[in-house]
């Protein structure tokens, strides 16, 4: 393993983060691809990051996670007519959000749109016996952060057998002849 992504990864699982001068937090609002990432700061305000290549294969995000951005030169670029406003420095992964949103370092912007539980959009889809089912396996958990729901992959809210359609169908055609 080289030497670049032995020191990435160690910098990953260091939990204290402190933030540098021109060093910022911001949420990531849409990838634009070729290495472009939509980015919100503090105060509201939209632009334009590079995600460095150095980070390619060994991490990913996507909308609505926190990333380490260096703005330190926004105000210049924007001035001169760049489009591309700063770079993301280190991404944020769960833990490291749940521990600085305690932090006076977190945005009041941002404490709105972290919630405690990252996948409450499935929770909505969970049937009342799965629910009691992972009551009882809630404490296998082993310390693992939670699971993130695939929001790709939409799930039906109720099941239908073919088996009962086909049944229906065919007493159906029995009546009718």
């Amino acid at each position: 393993m080289k030497g670049g992504r032995k020191n990435l990864k160690r910098a990953v699982e260091e939990q204290s983060l402190t933030l540098s001068d021109g060093h910022s937090i911001m949420q990531v609002l849409s990838l634009r691809g070729s290495n472009l990432i939509e980015v919100m700061d503090a105060q509201g305000e939209k632009s334009l990051a590079l995600f460095p290549a150095k980070f390619s294969k060994s991490m990913w995000i996507k909308r609505g996670s926190f990333v380490v951005v260096d703005a330190s030169e926004k105000d210049k670029v924007l001035e001169s007519g760049g489009k591309v406003a700063c770079i993301v420095s280190q991404v944020l992964f769960f833990d490291q959000v749940r521990a600085l949103r305690k932090s006076p370092e977190w945005p009041e912007i941002f404490k709105s749109t972290v919630s405690d539980e990252p996948c409450g959009s499935l929770k909505g889809h969970i049937s009342k016996q799965e629910e009691t089912v992972n009551e009882h396996d809630s404490s296998d958990d082993d310390g693992l952060p939670p699971l993130e729901a695939n929001m790709n992959r939409m799930r039906p809210s109720e099941w239908q057998s073919d088996a009962e359609s086909d049944s229906d169908t065919d007493s159906e055609k029995l009546n009718l002849e």
